[in-house]
């Protein structure tokens, strides 16, 4: 690739004119020392992946989202509520051009199976903005995030660098999924860049330690999860608003198994609501053998349970339609429910 083939390129990526400069001295640095060939390629390509300037338009429709919290969940009125403003302080603020103040980082927290990773993917999919998640589960040293320095080997960006990269975008609804998870033995280091991530102050010029420039993450807008606040730091709790995810009661577990998951199974499965039909006295017994279990993770985990058998009966010519009545429940259900 020519100089000018390059600085072409790297323009035309919106990428800032002191950091071609930059690239360019490496480019010709690497000319003299054929060990830099390979990575200064990789940070080249890494800079024109970034989306320097590429923003999506919000969607700041209130009865569209309604319809789109309502599509994913059941009941949860307080909270969807608390979104449907969330979103509208986005829209003034929008509507206004207004900088400044900014709309609080909304902070899911619940038991598993409750619906806090559903629920940021609907806020991106009411908003129009795309979405990326970072899990935190395991995770193991503050370079997971801030990235590690070119100077060491196989070094690569951190996981907030690579999540934009995948959303496409500058303004990604991000998904800090988790929080309360991170291995102890870093989490002070975790939770210090944490801090500087949500900190309106300080996001607008995060430095990548792999990039070793800073990018603006303002235009971002982060939501997080955790099952329990026990183990996050008060610095970056003082960042974020509390949302507590209710536990689910067996009626509500009902409707949500029937209405929401059964469809989606049925799909999955291959099967239909002409080959498998579920009595409606039925669904009391699917559910109430999870009455333990505050979110649905166990319930989803039945009904496709009992989907798969129901879809092996029909390939093995055993049956061409199946109707699952309180007599013959127990044989679709799997052995550690049934």
């Amino acid at each position: 690739m020519t100089p000018q083939t390059l600085n072409q390129k790297l323009t035309a990526a919106h990428i800032p004119p002191d950091l071609i400069d930059k690239i360019e001295q490496m480019t010709a640095q690497s000319k003299s020392n054929p060990l830099l060939v390979e990575p200064t390629q990789k940070y080249i390509n890494m800079m024109l992946s970034l989306p320097w300037d590429a923003v999506t338009r919000d969607t700041l429709d209130l009865s569209g989202a309604r319809a789109i919290l309502d599509k994913h969940h059941y009941g949860m009125g307080v909270i969807k509520d608390r979104i449907l403003e969330y979103l509208s302080v986005l829209a003034l603020k929008a509507r206004g051009q207004k900088e400044g103040s900014r709309a609080p980082i909304l902070f899911f927290v619940g038991l598993v199976g409750t619906g806090k990773t559903t629920l940021a993917k609907a806020i991106s999919e009411a908003l129009g903005r795309r979405y990326a998640r970072i899990p935190f589960g395991g995770m193991g040293s503050a370079l997971d995030l801030r990235g590690q320095s070119r100077v060491h080997p196989d070094a690569e960006p951190g996981q907030l660098i690579k999540a934009l990269i995948r959303a496409g975008s500058k303004n990604p609804v991000v998904l800090l999924d988790e929080l309360d998870r991170v291995a102890e033995s870093t989490r002070a280091d975790i939770m210090g860049v944490l801090v500087e991530l949500l900190d309106p102050e300080q996001n607008v010029r995060f430095v990548d330690h792999y990039l070793d420039y800073p990018f603006d993450l303002s235009q971002v807008l982060f939501i997080a999860t955790a099952n329990n606040t026990k183990n996050i730091a008060t610095a970056v709790l003082d960042r974020l608003e509390v949302i507590q995810m209710p536990s689910y009661s067996d009626e509500e577990k009902t409707a949500i198994g029937r209405d929401y998951v059964f469809p989606k199974q049925l799909t999955a499965t291959g099967l239909s609501n002409e080959t498998l039909i579920i009595a409606s006295d039925v669904w009391p017994l699917i559910v109430r053998p999870l009455g333990f279990d505050a979110g649905i993770r166990t319930l989803e985990r039945t009904i496709n349970a009992v989907c798969r058998k129901v879809a092996r009966e029909i390939i093995e010519g055993k049956s061409k339609k199946v109707e699952i009545t309180k007599e013959n429940i127990k044989q679709y259900l799997p052995s550690e429910v049934g």
